[in-house]
């Protein structure tokens, strides 16, 4: 059995947050669309209901079976979640006066509900909606209060389901980990058994019984969720796995020879493929971000596709596809942000099985995978690195030159922070390459070169990020470093730009 937390998106975008949280409680748990709720599955012990970018009283509202839910499950609603419980018993949800966005304090609390216990007056929370409850249906009891929100948390009187208006999963909320943990232990009674360890004997022997004999090939993009993916999978069947490696030219400076080397040591069966000569060419006079993404994500499909029929009998295809990436491509909104470079294509185009080992895990899980299975330090804390690679960080069309260029600043700052003792500080970090030119001065002559942006960001999930305050030494020694010694800049900029509004990425 494998206990978990169920929680239904409604859409909202901090859907992903309230998984991280509940996972940090070593609980696992599912994301699913409000209206795919697996009452078959046994091993469900509770349920949270999401927030939303709807009010409950719109024509379009996304509706879920609540009577059902409540009466076989300890339930949490979420923002929307709450509104939606107090709207469908026959209570009332109207526009708040004005937005309630931002830092709350919680005036009242009852210490004696099983979900407040331990939470203090005084504790900070997270409010983000538009619409509040102006009246709760009569066996609903309110059980926490701030200043402005009567009710922002309440409890149906003799079930085991409360509802609250702010955000606990968010890192303002400071008693928000506290209420998660009373809700999914004290009140679900999570064994919070949940680990890398588990997750890799469990995983083994599943895949064991999945692939048996068969052969696999694996596409390796020097990242750390494909790295693990093959670790794991080797472990699993040994010389039945056969990686390839495709370099499509816009990898980092000696990434292709160095990526490899690393495989090798870890054992991997893998094949190289250079095979930048062809995406240049299908690249060359293209401008737009999600066109560059797609020639680039079809190309590593067919060069992948060549190299994979030269191996004979392979019946599955695995790929390092995390948590996620499954979440995003099934938008229930609908909304695409951006292509995801590992799902799509592949299995169709080849006529092969999908495997995603790593499929339920989000970024920072694979990297404790990585390490319980022993991988070297400087590939589990590999910043993340798009499936395009620079080429989405080469604002305009791409050529070999700009390529350079870039990769000879960018190689300047990421080891600038290695030296610096700053890499594992940043979340992620890059140098973009911007379609302006400016003027300068080197020697005694006027240049109008390229300018370039530094980009560093601090996350604990990609989900947000805030720009790293890096020291203003360091951004001076990496702006002069990559001025001197990059023939074609001369100038440096840094991003201090948030996500959201802005994306970590420029394309």
């Amino acid at each position: 059995m494998q206990e978990k937390i169920i929680i239904l998106d409604f859409g909202s975008q901090t859907t992903q947050l309230i998984g991280r949280r509940v996972r940090e409680l070593s609980t696992y748990c599912e994301i699913i669309p409000y209206n795919k709720f697996p009452y078959d599955d046994p091993d469900v012990i509770g349920v949270i209901l999401s927030g939303s970018p709807f009010s409950v009283y719109d024509e379009k509202a996304f509706k879920t079976e609540l009577d059902r839910l409540r009466s076989h499950y300890p339930v949490l609603g979420i923002c929307y979640g709450a509104q939606l419980m107090a709207y469908e018993a026959g209570g009332a949800v109207e526009p708040a006066p004005s937005r309630e966005y931002g830092r709350a304090i919680l005036s009242k609390v009852d210490n004696n509900d099983p979900l407040l216990c331990d939470i203090e007056v005084g504790s900070q929370v997270w409010m983000s909606h538009g619409d509040t409850i102006t009246r709760l249906p009569d066996t609903f009891s309110i059980i926490a209060s701030t200043k402005e929100v009567a009710i922002a948390a309440y409890r149906i009187n003799g079930e085991k389901t409360w509802g609250v208006q702010f955000h606990p999963e968010v890192f303002h909320s400071t008693c928000g980990t506290q209420l998660l943990k009373n809700f999914v232990v004290g009140i679900c009674g999570s064994s919070q058994d949940w680990s890398a360890e588990s997750f890799i004997d469990s995983t083994v022997a599943s895949l064991r019984q999945q692939l048996g004999d068969d052969k696999v090939v694996l596409g390796l993009s020097g990242g750390v969720d494909s790295s693990v993916a093959a670790v794991l999978l080797n472990r699993a069947i040994g010389k039945n796995l056969t990686c390839i490696f495709v370099d499509h030219g816009m990898l980092r400076k000696d990434e292709f020879k160095n990526v490899l080397h690393d495989y090798e040591c870890l054992g991997l069966n893998v094949i190289g493929v250079d095979a930048s000569e062809r995406f240049f060419s299908e690249l060359a006079g293209v401008t737009d971000p999600e066109r560059k993404r797609k020639i680039i994500g079809k190309g590593f499909i067919d060069v992948f596709d060549e190299e994979a029929h030269k191996i004979k009998d392979v019946k599955w295809l695995a790929q390092g596809t995390i948590y996620p990436d499954c979440i995003e491509s099934l938008s229930i909104t609908g909304t695409v942000i951006k292509s995801h470079h590992n799902v799509g294509g592949l299995p169709e185009k080849m006529n092969l099985k999908l495997c995603e080992p790593l499929r339920l895990l989000f970024k920072d899980e694979v990297r404790a995978v990585g390490r319980s299975l022993g991988m070297p330090d400087h590939l589990i804390k590999r910043h993340p690195f798009p499936g395009p690679g620079l080429a989405v960080r080469i604002l305009g069309d791409i050529t070999p030159e700009k390529v350079s260029i870039l990769q000879e600043a960018d190689h300047i700052f990421i080891q600038g922070l290695r030296d610096w003792g700053l890499y594992d500080q940043v979340w992620q970090a890059g140098v973009i390459l911007l379609p302006v030119q400016s003027v300068g001065v080197m020697g005694d002559e006027r240049t109008y070169e390229r300018a370039v942006a530094l980009r560093a960001v601090t996350s604990t999930d990609a989900m947000t990020a805030d720009w790293a305050h890096l020291p203003y030494e360091f951004l001076a020694k990496v702006s002069n470093d990559i001025i001197n010694q990059v023939r074609g800049v001369n100038r440096v900029c840094y991003d201090i730009s948030s996500k959201p509004p802005s994306t970590i990425e420029w394309e």
